[in-house]
């Protein structure tokens, strides 16, 4: 090797023969020049400076470590660093958990305003006075107005009448369903309808009506005049004028038999003439199915009528011992084992039975279904 070689290629700190002049200065400030040693310059050094190279390289081989160590420590301080996060951010919505609690309690009751609801002693005390007096005078106008309506009105006879006439029908025994389902053998199938028709006609009772009612006219109104205060007569209607529906004959109404009973009513109306002179008969048919299911029947009073003395009705208030007339259907031959749709309708002048979207006005359906 020559010396410009040496000179051109060593560090300042090697001699020309490779010594080392200044090992551990020449070794820090020219350190990147041992890369560009080669395989075949490394050999023809001496050996004290192989020996200088080798501690040269370890020190860039620790330097290396070194210069990788604080990655490894920067991801464990990483990972390490998730758990404070995650405190500081339960902490932080802690405390703003009970800054708001704090808000409602400072709002419900503020001890340095003394205020309760955002409001002063003061200032509730004329919220209060104001919303007793507005009140006050609402409930001061609407009695004033109903005092006033009522003056114009007659708690006996009512002003608007259009809307109740012409009447409807009911029937009892009353069932919700409209549907008679019962077996002539098993008394416990219809016992309860016979307890029902006889707590109904107990009012019905002849000694009753003698005692209360008056024998009136058949076939003609029962006019009564005066003040329309005054108490008003009732005509009797008894429970014998139902012949063999009457209970009186057979307590079972027909239901231990298979030929039950059933008894027709027409709503009261305040006022109202049913039939104009003439007296409302009632007319029962097979609505649905073989009109052969229902071959026979009676009816009582013996006409099937509602007769006119029971006519006007006069209200509760005047008409205290008013009791309704009824005809009693009493069906004697009805097809056993099906059910047999029955429509009865009220015939007569003023009488409406064909409004298709109300089944009870002049008119009543229901079924029987009588098993035996």
């Amino acid at each position: 090797m020559s010396a410009y070689f040496w000179g051109g290629l060593l560090p300042r700190g090697l001699s020309a023969m490779g010594c080392p002049v200044s090992a551990a200065a020449s070794a820090a400030s020219h350190h990147f020049a041992f890369h560009r040693l080669t395989l075949q310059v490394i050999p023809t050094l001496p050996h004290h400076a192989m020996e200088r190279n080798s501690k040269s390289a370890g020190a860039e081989d620790f330097s290396l470590n070194l210069s990788s160590k604080p990655e490894n420590e920067n991801e464990g301080n990483q990972l390490h660093s998730e758990d404070p996060d995650e405190d500081e951010a339960q902490a932080t919505e802690q405390r703003s958990l009970a800054a708001k609690m704090q808000q409602v309690k400072n709002y419900v009751w503020d001890p340095e305003k003394r205020e309760f609801l955002g409001r002063s002693g003061k200032s509730w005390s004329l919220i209060l006075l104001f919303y007793l007096l507005f009140y006050a005078f609402l409930a001061g106008m609407f009695t004033l107005c109903m005092y006033t309506m009522l003056l114009t009105i007659s708690p006996y006879i009512p002003i608007y009448r259009d809307r109740v006439s012409p009447p409807g029908v009911m029937i009892r025994p009353y069932i919700s369903t409209f549907a008679f389902n019962f077996n002539v053998s098993e008394r416990s199938t219809w016992v309860s309808y016979v307890d029902s028709l006889h707590h109904f006609l107990q009012a019905y009772n002849d000694s009753i009506q003698d005692e209360k009612n008056m024998n009136c006219t058949p076939g003609k109104y029962f006019i009564q005049e005066g003040a329309e205060d005054k108490e008003k007569k009732a005509c009797q209607f008894k429970r014998s004028f139902l012949g063999n529906c009457s209970g009186l004959q057979d307590p079972t109404f027909g239901y231990s038999t298979g030929q039950p009973c059933v008894l027709l009513k027409m709503n009261r109306i305040v006022g109202f003439h049913p039939g104009n002179g003439e007296p409302v008969k009632v007319n029962c048919h097979v609505q649905k199915g073989n009109k052969s299911d229902l071959k026979s029947m009676g009816f009582y009073p013996e006409a099937g009528t509602f007769d006119l003395r029971y006519y006007p009705y006069y209200g509760k208030l005047t008409h205290v011992n008013y009791t309704s007339p009824l005809v009693a259907v009493h069906f004697t031959e009805v097809k056993k084992n099906r059910a047999v749709t029955v429509e009865c309708q009220l015939k007569g002048k003023n009488i409406q039975n064909n409004i298709t979207n109300d089944r009870f006005v002049g008119r009543v359906l229901f079924t029987l279904n009588i098993g035996g």
